[in-house]
């Protein structure tokens, strides 16, 4: 009989720490999935992050680093130039990227580095109870903003895919969601080519990942799905932001 459907070999047969109706272990799974479509568990490293997903490192059967908070872009840079036979990618949310990462973030994007970024952005600090995060949207209630984020006094979210697209040197940013089928699928699509971008020795790849926090958000599961589509979609568009090799064919301007 025909296997139709399996756990990717690149992912780790372990219960996952996370809560019900968290959509990091479908991220996981499309990273393991796209590991094992291009053959390369054996020479991959990761870098675990400090967040809800700091335990990514039980995960993943392939080799796996952790880093401090926010500074999973300058191990990486460190780790693929010393080996640049291996493929790097970092894991990392909202908090560890685009707050106390984000200039490791910046200045890895800009030098083109070649490793590969998966940004989940779920809105909030996940792991230490809910705290507003530089992605948080105008309004939402979160336990540092108890009456919603005033842009008036701790300014706007941070669309991190437009501010690393306007930098010169990435070579590929897209966002992506995971929240339906459709999404999901979409989502695959853009993880695998982040991987084969550095394969082919192309550079900078980051796939911002729009996700949920069903627990911190107060919401059920099916709710916080929709809430993607209601209300962080509309902030944070979906689409390729920046892709050279398509703008070199007549393709995705960047």
């Amino acid at each position: 009989m025909a296997v139709l459907f399996s756990k990717p070999h690149a992912m780790a047969d372990v219960p996952l720490h996370y809560c019900p109706g968290c959509t990091h272990g479908i991220v996981h799974r499309l990273i393991a999935e796209s590991i094992d479509d291009l053959g390369i568990e054996g020479r991959t490293i990761g870098i675990a992050p400090v967040g809800c997903s700091v335990f990514a490192y039980d995960y993943f059967n392939c080799d796996m680093v952790e880093a401090a908070h926010g500074r999973a872009p300058a191990v990486a840079t460190g780790i693929k130039r010393v080996d640049p036979d291996h493929i790097v990618f970092t894991y990392q949310g909202d908090g560890d990227l685009a707050s106390i990462g984000m200039a490791e973030t910046v200045h890895a994007a800009t030098r083109n580095e070649n490793i590969t970024i998966i940004f989940v952005n779920n809105a909030i600090y996940g792991m230490t109870g809910g705290q507003m995060a530089p992605t948080s949207l105008p309004g939402q209630v979160t336990q540092t903003s108890p009456y919603g984020r005033d842009v008036e006094t701790v300014g706007y979210p941070i669309r991190v895919s437009e501010l690393l697209a306007s930098l010169d040197g990435p070579e590929y940013i897209e966002r992506v969601a995971v929240n339906n089928v459709k999404n999901v699928k979409n989502a695959k699509k853009a993880v695998k080519k982040a991987f084969e971008n550095q394969i082919n020795n192309k550079g900078f790849s980051l796939i911002e990942v729009i996700s949920s926090c069903p627990t911190n958000w107060g919401l059920t599961p099916q709710r916080a799905l929709e809430w993607i589509d209601e209300k962080m979609i509309p902030y944070y568009p979906l689409g390729v932001y920046k892709d050279k090799s398509a703008s070199k064919n007549g393709g995705i301007k960047s």
